[in-house]
């Protein structure tokens, strides 16, 4: 009853799964099945699984069935039971997908039919995870959620820096603000955002916005200074963690020099200005050099 838009990593229950018609197909014979499963959202953090909660490591050695996003680590898949099924529902930006329809309509067979299912989802489920839609999709479906927090990559990023996310001295707040709309969205008004951010000392913490940087820069600036401190984090938590310190107007400049792209986090404001300090003397003994 399960399918995979990638093929899963080899061990134990993880193995190629039939179609989308076949896994949606009820049993032969069956016309109500019964409500006996249950359904846990859980936030797989930013990848490195030791910022895992101890709620959501239980919950996903307890489950039967783990439905995972595409940036969820193997590492962390690996903590699955040995028996447990896992089911790769990538959504990537730009790449092919697991339509959201099919995903709640697998989630709902397989609670019907006593699995105990984890959607393992990358960062925060309710943070830009579409966590919000999918519970509402369950409980329509009069199946009762559990979602259980996990750190969202915009704060593991800063975190990885040194640096906060607010400061008495520099930020008041912080935005959580995703650089990518929806289609037929016209999505941020960021010179808006740029007046208020400026105007009430807010950091910016931007999650796919890599794509889109250069009419994000552009945008920001209206209401910015450009040499407000930016700090681009790919890979946030993990080994293969990159990073760029630099200043608005040099973003999209050090994106392309940098070769940086997605899953990134774009943080802007003058919580970064002790790490652009410090970075560039690197820099201008790296040019003399």
């Amino acid at each position: 009853m399960t399918h995979t838009t990638q093929p899963p990593p080899a061990g134990p229950g993880r193995h190629q799964l039939p179609s989308y018609a076949q896994t949606l197909r009820p049993a032969e014979g069956s016309s109500v099945l019964p409500r006996t499963g249950r359904c846990t959202l859980v936030g797989a953090g930013p990848g490195d699984p030791e910022l895992l909660t101890l709620k959501a490591l239980k919950a996903i050695a307890a489950a039967t069935l783990l439905l995972v996003d595409d940036l969820v680590s193997d590492a962390i898949v690996a903590l699955a039971a040995p028996g447990a099924r896992v089911v790769h529902v990538g959504k990537r930006g730009g790449c092919q997908s697991t339509p959201q329809a099919f995903i709640e309509k697998l989630t709902i067979m397989a609670v019907h039919e006593g699995e105990n299912v984890v959607r393992l989802k990358g960062g925060d489920p309710f943070v830009f995870g579409r966590g919000g839609e999918e519970t509402e999709h369950l409980r329509a479906a009069g199946i009762e959620v559990t979602v259980l927090n996990g750190i969202t990559a915009g704060l593991a990023a800063a975190t990885s820096l040194g640096v906060p996310l607010t400061h008495r001295d520099h930020a008041h707040g912080v935005v959580f603000i995703t650089g990518h709309a929806k289609p037929g969205d016209s999505g941020t008004d960021w010179r808006a955002l740029a007046a208020t951010a400026h105007s009430a000392r807010l950091t910016l913490v931007i999650y796919m916005g890599v794509s889109g940087a250069r009419h994000i820069q552009n945008e920001l600036l209206c209401g910015l200074p450009a040499h407000t401190p930016v700090a681009v984090i790919q890979n946030a938590s993990l080994p293969q963690q990159r990073q760029a310190v630099c200043t608005l107007g040099e973003l999209q400049s050090t994106i392309e020099q940098e070769a940086l792209c997605s899953p990134s986090v774009i943080v802007v404001g003058n919580v970064l200005q002790g790490l652009l300090a410090l970075q560039q003397p690197l820099s201008q003994q790296s040019r003399r050099a």
